[in-house]
């Protein structure tokens, strides 16, 4: 045996190996240390090898999901070996001593999970696999759970920020490429050839040609090839449901890389848990399909206006109509989830009761989409959306004869087909029913015969059926003209047999036997049945997913007041009246009132600068209007009084950093990298906000990088972009940027108290209010005296100097200063060297002077 488990487990490589043994998964060697800590069981130990023994431990194959949940959660893969024959096939095939065959038939890893006790029923599962070929870098990603397939066209660049989006489960990588930083795991580099992912993709839909899909470069090719290759290993070659791969490029999405997603909190708070997110402040969905699609529209906000613009109006129809929309999220609320049942079914992992969800929801579904129908003028979204709810009459009438109301989820008990479906099984069923009366009328005549009221007939896996009487009562059966003959003694029991009760005993079962092949085979017909039309029922599912995404935002909507945004095809942000959907509720929570706030972006005044004391809403309101171009552009409606928007290309937000240490980055370097990206990347149809720019680092290397910044994004970058800071001294580049606006957050001391007001307002804020924030944060007040007096000298210093500000007034603008500093760096080069006599110079002196030069250029 332990060679079998030897052989399994070199297969299995760097997965744990759950070893079917009976009743039990086994593990042994260092997968029992690791999974014994991890699933809290105890470590045991059997046998020897090598002199040493064997660590082990094991789990219940029944109750094997709930290990394989804690397992995979903390990062580690699984490798199911099954038992490929019983160890009566066995002992016949290789005599009494065989051992049972085994075979892994299963790899279960992050992305590759189907069983709905393993995953959010509310968020997509992606598996990854990233490539590069012909110059070009693309991501294969499916949800097997559901099918969907798609394949994005990105560059090197962009790759982060297209996995961020995606938040795949599992991401995997040639070996050896450079771009295997991303991954989680990696795989054979043959496995990402683009001619063999050609052929697989075609073999994989059963087409000569792939143009059906779309163009697929050769990036993609090998991409999809190697996530295809990759599904196949972990589920040795049962290929998972992949539908035709839907293929998009980066740029038909609104670009953000990983950092804003995290400072936004767009779909995870930044405790890494859905709550406190703005997807979590938005979903109003009733189905776990909706949700799932919710969170992909926020992750991926549209770039086609028209794309949007349909989005709103099937979002304002049902906004319109209060009552409709109440009764179809009641219906939408009641089926099951449809696309996930289909994933369970196409990974033979399905079980009755997943054909019994096709059948409720897409029998709901037409019933929706006959409700639907007599709506008058439905918007263009929602025509092409009912045609896909209907057409799967004949399924669903095949389904409904042939389950029970209620399938269950374990097949093997049978008792799933429905009675008339099919007249032998129902012949059997009874049999088998006739067997089992006959067995409580000889209960009954052997208490009699017997004289033993406690008599009882029962059936295990071991004796199959027999009598069981007390142990007290067992001498009348253990005589030897009883008819009875003795099986079994117990504490307590004693159990025996009898020909009648044989004789009856092999005709249940015999009938029971072929009443659950012939379910089984029908189980099996049914199964092929639905899979047949596996793409048009994954394309229902996808429609109920919509209306469930439009239903919920106009709920949401309702909820709060929210606007449908206008969009626009110049560059533009005004927004009445506009909130942070996350604040609100949880200041609404503790019975506050939000303070909404307008933010006018236009060619005139791109550029806002806000100024004002902490805890005053600068961040909130930046981050709020950054917010509301997601959503805007994901489809949904605004949490604002108007807006009126042009599209988006690219969001930024640097808000916030904290330490990266496991990369060796501090505060301010994670700060400086994140404004390095924004300067080299945003475009004049990007949004960007920044906040606090220079905090990090000295007084006057931070104003001066914040300076240079503002200049910058004015200048060069002509982006829409809010700038909140304490340098007051940038409120001077008003000035002489034409598209800068300085702006503040109200504030106002009563008494002695600091009164934050979260009003941005006109102008710049008249000063800092730190030590008022300080003693309203608690600060002692000794402390508190004492930087007011540090403060009074410098303020005193700075009067009498020019302070921070001195000479700022003579700066030249961006470009010219930097013309300026190039020529200054060529003059102090050219006088170093008029200065030289070389005739005079030592071979040292040279040398010397050559590092001087050095030194000169390296400062410019």
């Amino acid at each position: 045996m332990m060679a079998q488990y030897l052989s399994l487990k070199a297969e299995a490589q760097d997965c744990l190996l759950f070893y079917r043994m009976g009743d039990f998964f086994e593990l042994f060697f260092d997968d029992a240390r690791i999974a014994s800590g991890v699933l809290d069981i105890a470590l045991t130990a059997r046998g020897e090898h090598d002199g040493a023994k064997i660590p082990m431990c094991g789990v219940p194959v029944h109750a094997a999901t709930g290990y394989l949940q804690r397992l995979i959660k903390v990062g580690h893969r699984v490798a199911i070996a099954e038992q490929t024959e019983s160890p009566e096939a066995a002992r016949k095939a290789r005599g009494s001593k065989a051992l049972v065959g085994r075979a892994i038939v299963r790899v279960v890893t992050a992305g590759t999970l189907t069983e709905e006790a393993l995953l959010d029923s509310r968020a997509a599962n992606w598996c990854a696999a990233i490539a590069e070929a012909g110059g070009g870098t693309a991501i294969a990603a499916a949800d097997i759970s559901t099918g969907e397939f798609l394949v994005i066209e990105t560059s090197r660049a962009g790759l982060a920020a297209e996995l961020a989006r995606l938040g795949a489960a599992e991401v995997i990588a040639p070996e050896d490429a450079a771009i295997a930083e991303h991954a989680t795991g990696s795989r054979p580099r043959a496995d990402f050839d683009s001619a063999r992912g050609e052929a697989r993709l075609k073999a994989l839909h059963g087409v000569a040609t792939l143009d059906a899909f779309g163009t697929l470069s050769r990036a993609g090719l090998a991409a999809a090839g190697g996530l295809i290759a990759y599904l196949d290993h972990t589920a040795k070659g049962a290929l998972p449901f992949l539908r035709p791969p839907r293929v998009a490029a980066s740029a038909q999405v609104m670009a953000i890389d990983a950092a804003t997603r995290e400072s936004l909190e767009l779909c995870v708070a930044s405790g890494g848990a859905r709550a406190g997110s703005l997807l979590d402040a938005v979903d109003r969905t009733v189905t776990g399909a909706g949700a799932r699609l919710l969170g992909q529209d926020i992750a991926a906000p549209l770039m086609d206006r028209a794309a949007i613009d349909e989005r709103l109006a099937l979002v304002q129809h049902f906004y319109d109509d209060a009552g409709a929309r109440e009764r179809l999220r009641g219906a939408l609320r009641a089926l099951p989830d449809i696309g996930r049942a289909l994933g369970r079914l196409a990974a033979g992992r399905g079980s009755p009761r997943d054909l019994g969800q096709l059948r409720d929801g897409l029998d709901g579904a037409w019933r929706l989409a006959e409700a639907l129908a007599h709506t008058p003028e439905p918007p263009a979204l929602l025509a092409a959306l009912l045609p896909t709810l209907r057409g799967h009459g004949a399924l669903i009438d095949l389904l409904t004869r042939a389950l029970v109301p209620a399938p269950p989820i374990d097949a093997s008990a049978g008792g799933y087909i429905a009675a008339g479906y099919d007249a032998a099984l129902d012949d059997l069923r009874d049999a088998g029913a006739g067997g089992r009366r006959a067995i409580a009328a000889l209960e009954a005549e052997y208490r009699t015969r017997t004289g033993t009221p406690t008599l009882k007939i029962r059936h295990n896996g071991v004796l199959g059926y027999h009598i069981e009487v007390p142990a007290r009562a067992a001498d009348a059966l253990l005589a030897a003209d009883s008819g009875f003959t003795h099986r079994q003694t117990l504490a307590g029991v004693v159990r025996f047999n009898a020909p009648e009760l044989h004789e009856v005993a092999a005709k249940v079962a015999h009938a029971g036997a072929h009443a659950l092949a012939a379910e089984a085979a029908h189980l099996e017909e049914l199964v092929a049945a639905a899979l047949a039309q596996r793409e048009v029922i994954a394309r229902t599912a996808d429609a109920l997913a919509r209306i469930d995404v439009a239903a919920g935002l106009a709920e949401r909507a309702a909820e709060s007041g929210w606007a449908r945004p206008r969009l626009v095809d110049h560059a533009c942000f005004e927004v009445e009246g506009g909130r942070h959907p996350v604040v609100e509720a949880a200041v609404a929570k503790s019975g506050g009132r939000f303070v909404a706030n307008d933010c006018r972006l236009s060619e005139d005044a791109r550029l806002w600068l806000v100024t004002g004391p902490n805890m005053g809403g600068k961040s909130t309101f930046l981050r709020q209007n950054a917010l509301i171009a997601v959503l805007a552009q994901a489809g949904s409606f605004v949490p604002a009084t108007s807006a009126t928007l042009g599209l988006v290309d690219r969001l930024f937000s640097r808000v916030g950093a904290s330490d990266n240490l496991a990369r060796g980055r501090s505060t301010f370097m994670v700060e400086m990298v994140e404004t390095a990206a924004i300067l080299a990347q945003a475009t004049p149809r990007s949004f960007v906000i920044l906040d606090e720019v220079g905090r990090g680092t000295s007084t006057y290397d931070g104003l001066a990088i914040a300076w240079a910044v503002v200049e910058a994004i004015h200048e060069d970058n002509r982006c829409r972009c809010l700038f909140a800071t304490h340098y007051h001294e940038l409120t001077r580049l008003a000035e002489r940027c034409d598209a800068l606006s300085l702006h503040h957050v109200r504030a106002r001391e009563w008494k002695g108290e600091l009164v934050l007001l979260h009003e941005v307002a006109d102008g710049p804020a008249d000063r800092s209010y730190g030590l008022a924030v300080a003693r309203l944060a608690g600060l002692p007040p000794a402390t508190i005296r004492r930087a007011k007096s540090v403060l009074d000298r410098l303020e005193s210093g700075r009067a009498k100097t020019g302070g921070l500000a001195a000479g700022l007034d003579d700066l030249p603008l961006f470009a010219a200063a930097a013309q300026a500093e190039e020529a200054k760096a060529v003059d102090a080069l050219r006088e170093e060297l008029a200065r030289t006599d070389v005739d005079a110079l030592s071979p040292r002196e040279a040398l010397e002077l050559v590092y001087r030069l050095k030194g000169l250029a390296a400062e410019s």
